[in-house]
């Protein structure tokens, strides 16, 4: 009876230990920053081919090797800036920061991931490995010094989601209108300007120097620079949705509609900034605020509808060509 109960007691004392090691793990390799790979998904998307089993199970593949990849150029990040993310406010509880996970089974783990995510993107074709690779490369300088020169450090940022565009539309074989890959740099763009902001807001809270690039830029260049790329990105997607070249390839002129959604979420998202002052990464506020969510939700529906349903007479009659 006495051996059973030290057994029971070892047992429940060494879940919580398990339960803790992975939850650094998952830490560790980003899980939450995996969503951003569902970028591959795109082209698909707006080809209108998006219930393609054989192409929905190719692009899989393709986003597993990007969350390996990238998974592993986190951890690099992670162990080269060590000591400085030490001294940020948030970023001293990450797992490899808090010494949670020691740096040999990191670097471990770091090799398994790149490997791992080569392996698949291999097998998913020389020019899908092609981007990948341009990808890790470009991360790679990014993590072993690039990220220190300001304006270059965000340039870099939102190519890695162009170059996740560009591998979805080689994986489903459709092509990526110039349109398209402008107005996900420019979206990708804002986005890591929003997160240079944050940085530039815990500086001036703490007094410390969280990251070398952030002494070129401040609060006024900042702001200014995601007013005029949220103008731009706007204009850009109307654009796009009026582009002959692109009626006639969707077979649909309503997209347009779909532009009070994402007007509504940048606006949405330009509020928390500026007038509720969340100071929150662009990810974080992504997974947290319903209304950016709602918004996203239904541009996804509304685009839905006009791509998938087009010759569904829900509006008044009007032909293309009328309309052209």
């Amino acid at each position: 009876m006495e051996e059973s109960g030290k057994i029971s007691t070892c047992h429940s004392a060494a879940s919580p230990g398990l339960l803790k090691m992975f939850k650094n793990l998952l830490m560790m390799v980003r899980v939450a920053h995996w969503a951003k790979n569902l970028f591959l998904f795109i082209p698909l998307f707006f080809a209108g081919s998006f219930f393609d089993p054989d192409k929905l199970l190719q692009i899989s593949l393709g986003v597993a090797a990007f969350c390996l990849t990238a998974s592993g150029i986190y951890i690099l990040n992670d162990l080269k800036d060590l000591e400085q993310d030490r001294q940020h406010p948030v970023k001293k509880h990450r797992a490899i920061a808090s010494g949670e996970i020691p740096k040999g089974p990191a670097t471990a783990i770091m090799v398994f991931c790149l490997m791992g995510g080569m392996a698949i993107g291999l097998a998913c074709g020389i020019k899908f490995l092609l981007v990948l690779g341009l990808y890790f490369l470009l991360n790679l300088g990014y993590s072993l010094g690039l990220k220190n020169v300001a304006i270059l450090d965000i340039m870099i940022l939102a190519s890695g989601f162009v170059l996740r565009v560009k591998a979805g539309g080689v994986l489903a074989e459709v092509g990526t209108s110039q349109w398209l890959m402008i107005m996900v740099f420019l979206l990708s763009l804002f986005l890591a300007l929003a997160k240079r902001r944050d940085d530039a807001l815990v500086v001036m809270s703490s007094g410390k120097q969280i990251r070398h690039s952030i002494s070129g830029y401040n609060m006024d260049f900042l702001n200014t620079s995601l007013v005029i790329v949220s103008a731009i990105m706007i204009m850009a997607y109307i654009m796009y949705t009026l582009s002959p070249e692109v009626i006639r390839h969707l077979g649909t002129y309503r997209l347009y509609y779909t532009g009070i959604f994402v007007l509504a979420g940048l606006m949405r998202y330009l509020q928390l900034i500026y007038t509720n002052r969340d100071t929150g990464s662009p990810i974080r506020i992504l997974y947290r605020d319903r209304f950016i969510q709602i918004c996203i939700i239904l541009w996804l529906l509304s685009f839905y509808f006009f791509l998938y349903f087009k010759d569904y007479g829900f509006f008044l009659a009007q032909t293309e060509k009328n309309f052209l």
